[in-house]
C-alpha cells in the first residue's frame, strides 16, 4: 500500500504540474482564457508523457508487490537448535527492498518495463480530462459547478477513458510482472498472444475492480481538488487583506 500511496502522490503532482504548465503556455500563446478540445488534448499529452517517464519505476515496484505470492520457509528444514521449525512466513519485502531487488537481479532498465503501453495510455487522462472539461463547460452555462458535480463528471470521464483503454492497461500490468523471455515481448506481440491464448476477453480481465477503483479515485480527486482550490483562493485573499 505504501508504494501505491507514494505512486499516486507523485503521479498526481507531476501530472497536474505539467498540465497547468502546458495549459498556461497555450493560453499565453493563443491569448485565450479557455482552451479548445485540441489544445486541451495537447496539454494532456505533454503532461501524461512526462508523468509516465518519471513514475513508471514506481508502478513497476507496486505491481510486483501487489502480484507477489506469499512465500514461506521450508518446514522440513531444521532450525538452528536442530529441531524442525514450524512454517514461518518470510518477511514481506518493502518498497525499497523490492526496488533494489529488481535493479540488482534484472537491471535498471527493467524499471521501465511496460513504458510503451504506458505511453499509449497517455490517451487515458487526455480522454478523461477532455470529457470532464467539455461536460463542465456545458454545465457552467446553466449554473455554478459544485463539488458534487465535479465528483459525478470526474466519474463519467474516468469510466469512459478506462473502458476504452483497458487492453493496454492489461498489457502494461503483465509487462511489469513478466520475467525471463516474457519480459522481452513487445506490446503488439503481447496483445496478439493474449487474444490467441485467451480470446478478446483476456484483454479485459479484472476490468470490474479496475474501473471501480479508477472511477472512485478520479471522482474524489476532482471533488476535493475544486474544494481545496476554492479554500486556497479564499485563504490567499484573507492573507492579502491582512497584509
Amino acid at each position: 500500500m505504501e508504494s501505491a500511496l507514494f505512486g499516486i502522490t507523485v503521479t498526481n503532482f507531476v501530472y497536474y504540474y505539467w498540465y497547468e504548465f502546458s495549459r498556461a503556455f497555450f493560453q499565453r500563446t493563443t491569448n485565450k482564457t479557455r482552451l479548445n478540445t485540441i489544445e486541451s488534448m495537447a496539454a494532456g499529452a505533454l503532461a501524461g508523457s512526462a508523468t509516465v517517464m518519471i513514475t513508471n519505476p514506481i508502478w513497476v515496484v507496486n505491481t510486483r508487490m501487489t502480484a507477489r505470492k506469499e512465500e514461506s520457509d521450508d518446514p522440513a528444514l531444521p532450525s538452528a537448535e536442530g529441531n524442525t521449525a514450524a512454517t514461518e512466513k518470510k518477511r514481506a519485502p518493502n518498497t525499497i527492498s523490492t526496488f533494489l531487488k529488481i535493479v540488482r537481479e534484472e537491471g535498471f532498465l527493467r524499471l521501465f518495463a511496460g513504458v510503451l503501453p504506458a505511453l499509449v495510455l497517455v490517451i487515458n487522462p487526455i480522454l478523461q480530462y477532455t470529457i470532464f472539461e467539455q461536460l463542465k463547460q456545458l454545465l457552467e452555462k446553466r449554473r455554478k459547478v459544485g463539488a458534487t458535480d465535479s465528483f459525478l463528471l470526474g466519474a463519467i470521464g474516468k469510466l469512459a477513458a478506462t473502458s476504452i483503454t483497458y487492453p493496454y492497461i492489461t498489457v502494461k500490468s503483465r509487462a511489469h510482472v513478466a520475467s525471463g523471455e516474457g519480459s522481452k515481448e513487445g506490446m503488439t506481440a503481447s496483445l496478439k498472444r493474449i487474444v490467441r491464448e485467451e480470446g478478446v476477453s483476456g484483454l479485459y480481465g479484472g476490468i470490474g475492480p479496475k474501473v471501480t477503483q479508477s472511477v472512485l479515485t478520479a471522482a474524489f480527486l476532482f471533488a476535493f481538488k475544486d474544494v481545496l482550490y476554492d479554500m486556497t483562493v479564499k485563504a490567499r485573499k484573507n492573507l492579502t487583506k491582512k497584509a
